[in-house]
């Protein structure tokens, strides 16, 4: 994988925070929200570039960097291909990264299935709402 050598500064870090698409930004990346990444499969599917969705969604391209919007939006293709919108979706929080050897409790169980299932949810309503958008879009 290629790294981009772009760090941001102060002011740069400031403008992409401020962007609703922006989940979290340090001097050497950018962590975007999953809505972006599911508006970008689903406005890249239908043929626009990388670039001109990151442009209508806010962002400058001149500073995020053309290397970075073209590796961000391979990643989440790849992805997308692999495992759907669940292939979209940032785990960092949700894993310490080394796997569960011991036998959940039911409570524990029950837990991770309620939060699966809010999940579930929250990605239905989503989804509603970009076939909403896109309807909309259409009849005009």
């Amino acid at each position: 994988m290629i790294m981009s050598k772009k760090t941001f500064t102060e002011n740069e870090i400031k403008q992409l925070t401020n962007n609703p698409y922006v989940k979290s930004v340090s001097s050497k990346g950018i962590t975007y929200t999953d809505a972006f990444k599911q508006l970008f499969i689903t406005e890249n599917k239908k043929g626009k570039l990388p670039r001109e969705i990151f442009e209508e969604c806010g962002f400058d391209v001149n500073v995020i960097g053309r290397q970075r919007v073209k590796s961000s939006g391979n990643r989440w293709r790849a992805s997308y291909r692999e495992n759907g919108a669940l292939g979209l979706q940032d785990t960092r929080s949700q894993s310490s990264g080394r796997p569960l050897t011991r036998e959940l409790t039911l409570e524990e169980k029950n837990a991770r299935l309620e939060a699966q299932n809010r999940l579930l949810k929250a990605e239905n309503e989503l989804l509603k709402k970009i076939r909403f958008a896109e309807r909309g879009l259409s009849d005009n």
